[in-house]
């Protein structure tokens, strides 16, 4: 027991050392102005790429992609790419946070059901041409209007900054998605005003190098500090008098634990309503994500094309995401369902082997496997299949339970009308599924226009989830950190759902209830013949893109120092992929 006590108490020594040169300073980091945060933003951009390369090679490695496949671009894309981009974003705003200029540029209107609705991408010529056809807008709340947005956005700034006071935020990292951390540190210090103690996940802490190399201005200035450690460290740092308040991204059996305690005790504290965590909380948590396929008339390419969308969704990471689509929602009277699940099984087979890197998959898929006796397993080489099982229309384990693994239900609703089936879709994805973070809906574009174009807002004003995607993934969102990030509006403690709050929101908007994100139906060229104006060919963040791993280090050198110079060899490699 000595020994014991010995080996972890210089480990709770040096997190109080941490903590108490954070808080001395939160005060000074909350009243900096906004010049100064800009070239913190810049300096971390220098410093980003010099690392970048290692980083993500690091990552690949350690998540077990094999040695040159194009993979690897996943590490560039979900990781530096997307905090290169996050600065850019807080660069933008900051600069124009005089007055809140910053909004002036963006477009606003009315959704079918009154909501205001901002279009956040594109903001830049660049959004322009490297996601052309891209489009993401943020729905605000109820009652946010076009001429109360500025008094909803960036409030955090309505002081001057010698009015300011900080606080010390606990962000307890993610260990799947890179760039997770970073962002949420963003978001506490750049839009809260916090100073941060970062503890990073044990699957991924690999990563600390390079983010203490990259984010080195923040902390110099006794903005930031990163740690190392398991639950133990992180219960320590929940309950300790310097933490202020806690930002969790993980699973809501993780945030009940800290916020109302472990076993029958945390039980025992939720009958009673007495969390064993009273300091604030926010969380990004997992669901049981859907995929609404709607019923229309596709071309075989369309088949294709939407087959590997749906390979993306599932085995992006390697299933290991929190928005990875788990429930597949399947007109059972569409005459082109067979056809389209005999290409999705043709492309998880073609696509590069990707082994089950995250703690505990194995005994996930086993439990998978064990509830569904009728499942079908889609071969893919070398690494494990990919488990599809069908489901029934009720409750029950596959529609309550986040698997985090490559695995995938199948629900069928035999209703053969567009409108009455996107209708019964989403009752079953709000009334049925776990969580609320990200909702994907595939419709063909003549579709859309059969259904009327209001009415089908109309009908996905329904879809409580924090992301709905039309034609896209819901992970393009986390990407594009001007969109928020996180749950639908609405969970409390006590049923958490998929979490509290939002993070990334580079604009800072207050009040966001969902972002909507849309995306070309067919890719360049082939969207040249239904008249689409789009130059996006296969998106670089699909399974199937041959030039991912080129493109990744292509943009995030671009996104670290944007010019006219770099678009060839851009959009020369974006068309091999």
């Amino acid at each position: 027991m000595n020994q014991i006590k010995q080996d972890i108490t210089p480990n709770l020594s040096s997190l109080d050392r941490d903590l108490e040169t954070l808080a001395a300073a939160k005060d000074s980091w909350a009243r900096t102005t906004t010049d100064a945060r800009i070239a913190v933003l810049s300096e971390i951009k220098d410093r980003l790429l010099e690392v970048a390369d290692g980083w993500a090679e690091s990552a690949a490695r350690h998540k077990l992609i094999p040695p040159g496949s194009p993979l690897a671009g996943e590490e560039w894309i979900s990781g530096p790419y997307a905090v290169m981009s996050a600065c850019n974003g807080l660069m933008q705003t900051l600069a124009g946070m005089e007055g809140k200029s910053f909004l002036n540029h963006l477009k606003t209107r009315k959704t079918a059901n009154g909501q205001l609705a901002v279009r956040v991408v594109p903001n830049t010529i660049w959004d322009r041409l490297l996601l052309s056809g891209v489009e993401a807008d943020v729905w605000m709340e109820p009652g946010v209007t076009e001429e109360t947005l500025a008094a909803n956005t960036a409030t955090a700034y309505d002081d001057p900054p010698e009015a300011r006071e900080g606080g010390v935020a606990l962000v307890l990292g993610a260990g799947n998605i890179a760039s997770i951390a970073p962002l949420d540190v963003f978001t506490k210090a750049f839009s809260e005003h916090k100073v941060v103690i970062l503890k990073m996940n044990p699957v991924n802490e690999y990563l600390t190098p390079y983010l203490e190399a990259a984010l080195k201005p923040l902390i110099d200035r006794d903005t930031l500090r990163i740690v190392k450690g398991g639950a133990e460290i992180g219960s320590y740092l929940c309950a300790h008098d310097l933490v202020d308040e806690v930002h969790i991204t993980g699973a809501a059996a993780s945030h009940d634990a800290i916020v109302w305690g472990p076993g029958k005790e945390g039980a025992d504290n939720k009958a009673a309503g007495t969390p064993k965590l009273t300091k604030p909380i926010t969380s990004e948590l997992g669901a049981v994500c859907p995929t609404i396929v709607v019923p229309g008339n596709w071309s075989k390419a369309d088949l294709r094309f939407q087959a590997e969308h749906l390979a993306t969704q599932k085995l992006h990471n390697s299933g290991f995401n929190c928005v990875a689509c788990q429930m597949l929602v399947l007109p059972g009277e569409w005459p082109q369902k067979d056809a389209l699940l005999a290409e999705l099984r043709a492309v998880m087979r073609d696509v590069d082997a990707r082994q089950a890197y995250y703690p505990g998959a194995a005994d996930r898929m086993e439990r998978f496997a064990r509830e569904a006796p009728e499942a079908e397993r889609f071969n893919r080489g070398t690494a494990p299949a990919c488990i599809v099982a069908p489901v029934g229309a009720g409750p029950g384990w596959f529609t309550s339970t986040e698997v985090f693994a490559p695995a995938m239900s199948i629900h069928e609703i035999a209703v053969a009308d567009p409108a009455a089936y996107l209708i019964e879709a989403i009752r079953y994805a709000n009334d049925t599924l776990h969580g609320t973070l990200g909702a994907n809906i595939l419709i063909h574009p003549d579709t859309i226009r059969q259904v009327g174009h209001k009415r089908f807002e109309e009908i996905i004003a329904e879809l409580r989830y924090g992301t709905i995607a039309i034609n896209a993934w819901t992970g393009l969102a986390f990407l594009a950190a001007a969109c928020p990030w996180g749950a639908f509006p609405g969970h409390t403690l006590d049923d958490v759902g998929s979490g509290i709050g939002f993070a990334h929101n580079t604009f800072m908007f207050d009040r966001p209830q969902r972002v909507v994100v849309r995306a070309p139906w067919k890719p360049f060229p082939s969207s040249l013949a239904t008249g689409s104006m789009t130059l996006l060919p296969r998106p670089p963040w699909f399974v199937t893109n041959r030039r991912q791993h080129v493109l990744g280090r292509l943009l995030t050198r671009f996104q670290h120092s944007p010019g006219w110079l770099k678009l060839p060899r851009i959009f020369v490699n974006a068309l091999r992929g």
